[in-house]
């Protein structure tokens, strides 16, 4: 797949799971934003996440991880700078189109799971791609409540018992493993992850991050995961400050 035809706004990119040229899969150059009437949040000169990569971001509540997260993601645009995923400059593209390649491109894990409470553990997994029809098409090859529920055995609850019960009726770390193969289910390029396993003890995030990473691996799959507990970085290929990455908290200090 050549690097032009990644850089489109006809539509979004597809990932299918080869190495994607060498390209940063995320790449912030001179971004600034600010919300409204506030002094800048964010000045990252460069932040780059190269493709298959699994980087660790580290800050503490109220430094802009999340902000940081949304405009990787399209869903905020900076003041100054360029957002690329996948080579596409997010800033120049419209809402719509935004969202599109968010869709195609990235899964989200959250903090909060946002799992839907009455729906059961496999119509969650699939929840997404009956709106995503890009997503769809990247699992072309294979059935999708197969690949869902191959997923969910990856992660440790694939027992047929579970895929139909209610998602309120499993513990805290398996709801968390439902929200992880929900945003790799469709084989996105990036997974962004903030703070997942803040409610889960020590052994519990740990099982669960090697989980997470053999996927990945397996799907060349890039990780950008977002925490204040410092002692997750060394699962990662590398470890990043936002507090030394962010030129406005320096000022601010």
């Amino acid at each position: 797949m050549s690097h032009s035809a990644r850089n489109t706004t006809c539509g979004p990119p597809r990932h299918d799971g080869r190495l994607r040229d060498g390209q940063n899969d995320v790449d912030l150059q001179d971004v600034e934003f600010a919300w409204p009437g506030q002094a800048p949040l964010l000045q990252i000169e460069r932040f780059t996440l190269g493709a298959g990569e699994r980087v660790f971001l580290r800050g503490p509540s109220g430094s802009g991880k999340s902000t940081l997260l949304g405009l990787i993601g399209g869903v905020l645009t900076p003041q100054r700078g360029s957002v690329r995923l996948l080579g596409t400059d997010l800033v120049q593209l419209s809402a719509a189109e935004r969202d599109r390649l968010r869709g195609a491109q990235l899964g989200f894990i959250f903090q909060m799971f946002n799992l839907i409470p009455y729906l059961s553990v496999i119509d969650n997994v699939l929840l997404p791609t009956r709106f995503n029809g890009a997503r769809r098409g990247q699992v072309a090859t294979t059935n999708l409540r197969n690949e869902a529920e191959r997923l969910l055995k990856t992660l440790g609850i694939g027992s047929q018992e579970l895929l139909g019960r209610r998602v309120t009726e499993l513990s805290i770390g398996q709801q968390q493993r439902v929200a992880a193969a929900r945003a790799l289910l469709g084989r996105p390029a990036v997974i962004v992850a903030d703070e997942p396993t803040s409610a889960l003890d020590a052994d519990a995030r740990e099982i669960f991050l090697k989980l997470l990473m053999h996927e990945c691996r397996a799907q060349n799959t890039t990780l950008l995961f977002v925490s204040h507990d410092t002692s997750l970085g060394a699962f990662f290929d590398r470890s990043v400050s936002l507090g030394e990455l962010n030129r406005a908290a320096a000022g601010a200090a």
